[in-house]
């Protein structure tokens, strides 16, 4: 557990870093209309509110439809930051990464109940069924070994230890992955620099099914499903969320976990 905490603080840490080079744009929305699963009016009252978001997520585009001021930023730590200087009024994200923050700073808190219920899987070029049916056949092959349960409960809970391939395997060719390693605990830098996670542990895992080397390459979260359009990644895994635009670029595989967005706001 403690090495795991130390992952994680590393991973914050270099959130930091990397949030120093980018700038946040707001835009002010007109349109009232909240997403179905919305239960924001129940905890805290977003119109008029100043929110932050990660540029190109979920949570960017459900609080689009909103009628509040939105800032985006390229990172969930950067709109943390904002938070707590006062700049905005609360910060949406996905839940394990707001944990993860939360934990690291004093003065914030999590509202109790959901912004939204999402899934998420794995973004494949468009024409590439084959390799989807191949995720898909792993995907499955991984839940039911309980591969998929140790990695979360690895990374979530800080029980049991780390994903490892196992021995023997030859590997015939590589895959590349696009993702945003600025997402505790689903992609993140350790203390060695190396880009760990439950995406990235699963992604290996995979890769290890297939015979394939995983290659991860960190980018912009906008620029994840590009990558993968212009075929300079294979696949996206960065706690992508499948909605019906996206499915008009790229391909996704199963779901292999749900997760949630939440409103982080000062106590």
């Amino acid at each position: 557990m403690k090495k795991l905490a130390a992952m994680l603080l590393a991973g914050v840490m270099a959130l930091g870093l990397a949030a120093c080079g980018g700038t946040a744009s707001s835009s002010k929305t007109t349109s009232s209309t909240a997403p179905a699963s919305s239960a924001a009016e129940e905890d805290f009252d977003i119109t008029g509110k100043k929110i932050g978001v990660q540029t190109g997520t979920t949570g960017d585009i459900y609080v689009s439809e909103e009628d509040c001021e939105v800032l985006r930023y390229n990172s969930g730590f950067e709109a943390v930051q904002d938070l707590l200087n006062g700049k905005i009024d609360a910060v949406i994200i996905d839940d394990q990464p707001a944990k993860t923050f939360v934990e690291k700073s004093e003065g914030l808190q999590i509202l109790p109940t959901a912004y939204v219920i999402e899934n998420y899987a794995i973004a494949i070029a468009k024409d590439n069924n084959e390799l989807t049916e191949s995720f898909n056949k792993a995907i499955e092959e991984l839940k039911k070994d309980g591969t998929l349960d140790k990695i979360v409960n690895y990374y979530i809970n800080g029980e049991g230890e780390t994903y490892t391939s196992p021995e023997g395997i030859q590997y015939d060719g590589e895959l590349v992955m696009a993702t945003n390693a600025q997402f505790p605990p689903y992609e993140f830098y350790n203390d060695e620099n190396v880009i760990v996670g439950i995406d990235a542990d699963f992604a290996r895992a995979i890769g290890d099914k297939l015979g394939k080397e995983i290659k991860i390459e960190d980018m912009l979260f906008d620029s994840t499903i590009p990558a993968v359009t212009s075929g300079k990644a294979d696949f996206v895994m960065a706690g992508m969320t499948v909605t019906d635009e996206r499915k008009q670029s790229v391909n996704f595989t199963d779901s292999y976990y749900t997760g949630k967005q939440v409103i982080i706001v000062k106590k």
